[in-house]
């Protein structure tokens, strides 16, 4: 957590997540409170440097954490949809074989490495979720988003190639 939020200090980047405002980053606020972890730029509303005023990490409609959930449903709760449909709406694979329910059992089952498979595929569904919205917002030409989907299963099949099996699994399933 140090580095994750150094790295916030240091690149300013753009986070991208979904339901990341209503799991994951209440998990590191607390999680960073509980260790006394410094996070200026991530919690920055605009006292100490005006840019964040209009654009932060934390406020809801701000761009510099961008919570695909919240904005493909128009921020309304009753219109949400979950990772894997929307993944499978835009032909990616969606969940393979295990979903946020089956969490904790692993957890208390010690397969830690599944988790951090399960996880690693919802990054990758939420990464091709996330450049067909910047298709659809007309930050990406189809060009430009051709390209990028190119190089992500350029990059995944080098995975795969080195032993990644759930990477495999999921190329197996992404039919473009």
């Amino acid at each position: 957590m140090p580095a994750f939020f150094a790295g916030i200090d240091k690149t300013l980047p753009t986070l991208v997540s979904w339901n990341g405002s209503g799991f994951d980053l209440p998990v590191l606020h607390y999680r960073a409170l509980f260790h006394g972890i410094s996070a200026p730029a991530y919690f920055e509303i605009g006292e100490q440097d005006n840019q964040f005023r209009y654009n932060n990490y934390i406020s809801r409609f701000h761009w510099r954490h961008i919570d695909m959930m919240d904005v493909l449903s128009g921020y309304q709760a009753n219109t949400r949809a979950s990772l894997n449909d929307v993944a499978k709406l835009c032909a990616l694979p969606g969940k393979l074989d295990t979903d946020g329910s089956q969490v904790q059992t692993l957890w208390q089952n010690g397969e830690k490495e599944k988790i951090c498979d399960y996880c690693e595929t919802d990054v990758l569904n939420t990464y091709g979720v996330y450049l067909r919205f910047e298709l659809l917002r007309g930050r990406l030409q189809p060009a430009e988003y051709e390209e990028k989907i190119a190089q992500l299963r350029a990059y995944l099949q080098h995975l795969s190639e080195n032993g990644a099996t759930h990477i495999t699994e999921f190329l197996e399933v992404w039919h473009v």
